[in-house]
């Protein structure tokens, strides 16, 4: 009996260090993620990213274009055998455990749905879709599925748009009154985009629209996400094209004006500011904060005082980049709920949007009814 139990307590002395190396190795192993779709010019920053992040790791490439394929193979030094012309033919050979969509955004429902079909967690460009249908679509197909559906944009990792939110949480700046928000750029023609890419920009039926929704979601997003939740009660919105020989069919300049309860957000998206803007400011009822850059905060709490500027703190992962972030919430760690990624968020800016859309056509404010 005393040697079974010897020979038991030895056998379990060697197993279990086993079994915990191999959890352990298992928890540090890198998400695979592949990129579907190489239209959209954002996808760059992602084949940069990679090879500095360890919690994620490219395993394929989509996109039917055989030119695009060698352009960003031959680009980035990448193994050509990473590219594949389907979806299915990637699947089969590399099983990744999320995608990232980096299609046009018409066409960003259709391949939500054949990734939930596959039981993929999703990480798509912004916005989240071109109408508010699709956005409902887009839940019922995630909640049916049990996958997470995800939503990149740039100011997401400006350590200064969460020093603005801290500062509302903690309650410093007191109640939000009034919000503008500043996003845009020269225009993707006059800064050089790549042609795939500006020939859907240009399409409303793959934008949505132009500049409104290119940049309007940005702001839209930010304001979600600090009135946590909460939609506007209406949204009012002027759209008009400066440079018609340039952008025909979609508007590059908008003003989206959201009603809530107690406050304003005044959003101001643009394909004709002077210079590359993405900036914030947030009046409360005792204080403001200006989110001036990615990092850089003016904050001003007294009427005697003239305030300062500061520089916020570093975010920390798994919150400071998108595939930090698509790791967490890949591997269970992180549950996206009322943040600016979250499909909860960006279906109400898909709200928001479509009634911006509607409002500039019709020249009416146009006023939001509970979503079901």
């Amino acid at each position: 009996m005393f040697s079974r139990q010897l020979r038991f307590s030895a056998l379990f002395a060697a197993i279990c260090p086993a079994l915990l190396c191999a959890q352990m190795f298992a928890q540090v192993q890198p998400v695979r993620v592949a990129i579907v779709g190489l239209e959209h010019g954002h996808v760059a920053g992602f084949f940069h990213q990679f090879p500095l992040q360890h919690d994620a790791e490219l395993v394929g490439v989509v996109d039917a274009n055989a030119a695009l394929r060698a352009r960003y193979q031959q680009q980035f030094h990448l193994d050509p055998s990473l590219f594949y012309a389907s979806l299915g033919e990637m699947l089969a050979h590399r099983h990744p455990q999320a995608l990232l969509i980096y299609t046009s955004i018409g066409e960003h429902r259709h391949w939500i749905e054949e990734a939930a079909a596959h039981n993929l967690d999703v990480m798509v460009e912004k916005p989240l879709t071109i109408s508010l249908d699709d956005a409902l679509a887009i839940r019922r197909t995630a909640q049916e599925h049990h996958i997470q559906v995800l939503v990149n944009y740039e100011t997401t990792w400006y350590s200064s748009n969460r020093e603005v939110y801290n500062l509302l949480r903690q309650g410093r700046l007191g109640e939000i009154r009034k919000v503008i928000a500043r996003d845009g750029h020269q225009g993707p023609k006059e800064i050089g985009v790549q042609p795939e890419f500006l020939k859907w920009l240009t399409d409303p039926a793959q934008n949505g629209a132009g500049a409104l929704y290119d940049f309007g979601c940005y702001g839209a997003d930010l304001m979600t996400w600090m009135m946590h939740g909460e939609a506007p009660l209406s949204v009012t919105a002027v759209a008009q094209t400066d440079k018609p020989q340039l952008y025909p069919h979609v508007d590059d300049d908008a003003i989206i004006v959201l009603r809530y309860r107690t406050a304003q957000a005044v959003l101001l998206p643009s394909w004709n500011w002077t210079f590359n803007v993405k900036n914030m400011e947030v009046y409360g009822t005792k204080g403001y904060a200006f989110a001036l850059d990615p990092t850089r905060v003016q904050e001003r709490f007294s009427e005697r005082s003239a305030g300062e500027t500061v520089t916020a703190p570093p975010l920390g992962a798994p919150e400071d980049t998108s595939l930090h972030y698509l790791a967490a919430v890949v591997r269970g760690q992180l549950v996206p709920r009322g943040d600016l990624t979250a499909l909860d968020t960006n279906v109400i800016v898909m709200q928001i949007l479509d009634a911006a859309r509607q409002s500039a056509r019709t020249g009416k404010t146009v006023n939001l009814q509970p979503l079901p």
